[in-house]
This record gives C-alpha cells, sequence and structure tokens, in this order.
C-alpha cells in the first residue's frame, strides 16, 4: 500500500528510544511499544559454501541460534529479534538460504514452546544484482534470484523482509572516493530513487502474498562505506556526514511503497525515517564494534527500538562464542534503555547519549534531535526526491556550518575548509532536475546502464 509523509509524526519529545507511533506487534513480540529488544545477527566463520560443507554449515548456524536464545533465557530477556543476512550464495543458489531460514525458525519456535522466549525472524538477502557490470537492475537472472530470495525465505519462515540495497552504486563508489558532490547527488537522489521505487513495490508484493512484514531498506553501501572511509581518513568527515542525510530520501521511499519497520540496523538514517514515519527502526552503535568502528556509538542509542550487534562471526572469544558475547551486551543495554523508560527517565538519557556523542563529529551532529527533527523536515518539504535530497544536502552542509560558529560543533580546520567548499558546491547545482541529469549522465554513460533506473540514454 502506498504511503505518503506529508508531516512529521513524532515531535522532538516523542523522538526516542523505545517508543514509536505505529508499533509492531507479532507472534507475541511488540516493537516500539515502550521497550527496546534486542537484534542479534550473527554469522560464518570462514567456511566455503558448497556440499561438501553443507552439515557443518547446518551445525553451527544451529549452535549459534541455541547458544544466542539460551543465553537469552539465563539473562531473563522475554523478546528478542534475529536477523539472517544470508550471504550472496544463500542468495543465488535460494535452497541455501531456505534451509537455514528453517533451521533458525525451527529452533527459536522450540524455545517459545519451552522457555516463553517470544522472536521473530528478518531474512535479508544480498542484492546480488550488484555482480554484473553494469549492474542490470530491472530484469535478468540476478533480479530473479533476489525476489525468489524473499519469496522462498518468506515462505520458508521468516517474519521480516529487508534488503541493502545497492541502486545507484556504481556512481556513488567513485563519486565517494573523489568526493564528487554532484555524482552524489546524482547516484542518491536520481538513481537510487529510482531503484527504490522499481524494487520496493516488488518487495511488499511479496511480503503482501506472503503475509510477512516489508520491514525496511539501508543505504549501507552508500553512507556507510563514506562512514567508514572517513574514520579512515581517506574522505572528509563532513562530506560522510551530508551524503548520510542525503540517503535518507532514498531510504524512505521503502515506506512510501509500503513497507513499516522495523528499518535494518545498518540504516544509520532510520532517525530521520523514524522521525518522519513514526515507525520502529532497528539501530546499531557501540555494540555493534565487532562489526565495524563508528563515531555515534552512543547517539544511535537515542532513537533505537531494536538494538543490534550489526554482525559477529561465529569465533571463540576468552569467555564464550562471539555471537553468545554480542547477545548478553544487547541484553545489558536494553535493560538500561528499558529501565530508564519504566521510570520516567527515557528522555534524561537519551540527552546523555546524544550529548556524549555530538560535539566530537560532524556525523554524530547531525543526529541530535533538534537538527533531526530539522532535515527530516526539509525532506518531506520537496516535491521530488531529487529536490529532497539536494534541499536535506544544503540544509546539512548550514547546519554544520552554524554548530563550528556556536561552539557545538569541533571541526577541525581541514574539515572546515572542506565544508565551505563543499557547501558552494552545492548552491551551485541546478534546482530543475531534467538540467541535472541532461548534464550529470553523460559523465556517467560507461558506468551506468540508465535504462535499467528508466532513464533514457
Amino acid at each position: 500500500m502506498k504511503q505518503t509523509f506529508s508531516s512529521l509524526a513524532l515531535g522532538p519529545s516523542e523522538l526516542v528510544f523505545g517508543r514509536a507511533k505505529h508499533p509492531i506487534i507479532r507472534n507475541g513480540v511488540s516493537i516500539g511499544s515502550g521497550s527496546v529488544l534486542p537484534e542479534i545477527k550473527f554469522t560464518l566463520s570462514s567456511i566455503s559454501i558448497e556440499e561438501a560443507t553443507r552439515e557443518e554449515i547446518r551445525s553451527q548456524y544451529s549452535e549459534m541460534i541455541t547458544d544466542v536464545c539460551q543465553r537469552a533465557v539465563d539473562l531473563h530477556q522475554s523478546q528478542l529479534v534475529v536477523e539472517f543476512e544470508l550471504l550472496p550464495q544463500m542468495t543465488v543458489e535460494s535452497h541455501w538460504g531456505v534451509m537455514i531460514t528453517e533451521l533458525l525458525k525451527e529452533v527459536m519456535e522450540q524455545f517459545r514452546s519451552t522457555e516463553g522466549l517470544q522472536s521473530l525472524l528478518r531474512v535479508t538477502p544480498t542484492d546480488t544484482r550488484e555482480f554484473k557490470k553494469p549492474p542490470l537492475r530491472r530484469e535478468g537472472r540476478e533480479l530473479e534470484d533476489v525476489l525468489t530470495s524473499f519469496r522462498t525465505c518468506a515462505n520458508a519462515g521468516g517474519d521480516l523482509l529487508s534488503i541493502e540495497s545497492t541502486g545507484g552504486k556504481e556512481v556513488t563508489d567513485q563519486a565517494i572516493m573523489e568526493t564528487d558532490v554532484r555524482g552524489m547527488l546524482f547516484g542518491v537522489g536520481v538513481l537510487a530513487a529510482a531503484d527504490m521505487e522499481f524494487l520496493w513495490e516488488r518487495i511488499c508484493e511479496i511480503a503482501h502474498e506472503t503475509a510477512t512484514i516489508p520491514a525496511g531498506d539501508t543505504a549501507c553501501g552508500i553512507a556507510n562505506t563514506a562512514m567508514v572511509l572517513a574514520d579512515k581518513h581517506y574522505i572528509p568527515k563532513v562530506f560522510a556526514a551530508v551524503v548520510r542525510a542525503m540517503t535518507a530520501v532514498r531510504s524512505l521511499i521503502a515506506y512510501e511503497a509500503g513497507a513499516i519497520g522495523p528499518g535494518k540496523d545498518c540504516g544509520y538514517e532510520n532517525a530521520y525515517i523514524k522521525a518522519i514515519t513514526g515507525f520502529p527502526m532497528s539501530m546499531e552503535g557501540k555494540s555493534a564494534a565487532c562489526a565495524h568502528l563508528s563515531t555515534v556509538g552512543n547517539i544511535a542509542g537515542a532513537y533505537t527500538d531494536l538494538w543490534s550487534n550489526e554482525s559477529v562471526q561465529n569465533v571463540k572469544l576468552l569467555s564464550a562464542m562471539a555471537p553468545v558475547v554480542s547477545m548478553e551486551q544487547l541484553i545489558y543495554d536494553c535493560r538500561l534503555f528499558n529501565t530508564s523508560l519504566r521510570g520516567g527517565k527515557e528522555m534524561d538519557l537519551r540527552d546523555l547519549l546524544v550529548d556524549s556523542d555530538s560535539s566530537l563529529d560532524p556525523q554524530a551532529f547531525i543526529f541530535r534531535p533538534e537538527i533531526v527533527q530539522m532535515l527530516s523536515a526539509t525532506i518531506i518539504a520537496g516535491r521530488s526526491h531529487y529536490e529532497k535530497t539536494l534541499s536535506v544536502a544544503l540544509a546539512t552542509a548550514a547546519c554544520l556550518d552554524q554548530g563550528v560558529k556556536d561552539g557545538t560543533l569541533l571541526l577541525s580546520q581541514r574539515e572546515q575548509k572542506w565544508l565551505h567548499k563543499i557547501a558552494g558546491e552545492l548552491a551551485d547545482l541546478p534546482t530543475e532536475e531534467g538540467q541535472f541529469i541532461e548534464e550529470e549522465k553523460r559523465k556517467w554513460l560507461g558506468h551506468v546502464d540508465l535504462a535499467q533506473y528508466g532513464l533514457p540514454r
């Protein structure tokens, strides 16, 4: 069902962890209705996926799901979400995805019946369309593999359907490395937006057919790529911050197509999506350091309804296997969130989470509640995806500049120079989408099959 968002669903005093305007309730699990739940994700240790290793793979997944559920029971956790993020081969060869989905669901149901542990399973196929160059986004075997994976995993027991879709990456990967503002606008505001419309119409149809929940997408392949590269000092942090805000527009399109959350964990742009839609969101921060480093470890928790570890391999640590360790860390984090909610102290905790991070990095600063509200309002005021993406990029640059001027954001001289450069380049971009596409597409003809985005060559 198509959805439009013409006003913000949550005001500043409502935008907080554990509470959403439109909670999700399914199979005894309630998300966004007054508590934060852990969302655990794990993956195999190094192993090839082939028939000869089938039983070892089954054994690893069986061990991981059994042990994390048992740890949840031991620590008095009554509800949780498990995410199965399919490896590429598990998407291409759908029988692998079905096998693991069925195995995970069987163990989860056993714990439901014997221990009262209520749980949901999120299934996330890999966007294997990315593997053909230039990618075929709207036709071909790769698209059929992705859609088949969604359908078969849903029928095998998945509850929530998500993906890290990669539309526009054939442009954004290069644009990020070159700090190319025009390229980012083309890749995110034109290509990724068009791909999201196409893909999520089909995902929502599958969810309707299989009685599952279309949960949302994430710009991990774009915004998290920029975040990781900025952390390594390969690109400016202010550029990564602007990119993050831009990607909220493309991620919102999943919800316009009918998704209802909980948005997927690695989409830090979910803070804006929650403010706009009121749907619950999964987030990750300090307890996802097992998967990647970030400068938003606390502030991401300010808006979370599911708190995730991102992912961890099945390797032995001193205390236990890594998935069990992550499960324990998430549960204790959620206890703190939920104790504050029960005691009416959630806004105090939210503000502490925000203030501990926001002044130290521009990527954290743009997640301050008042800035989330402002940028979210900027997004919904736009008339087209292009206009929204350009407008929020301009607004993000302006709010970073203001943060430096009023002393609430610490920014090196180098980063300030980059910020002024980026702001100037954004200000020079055309406001008319057709003009911009005609100017920009010639540069990317060797990288992009424009017809796969519904654009004339």
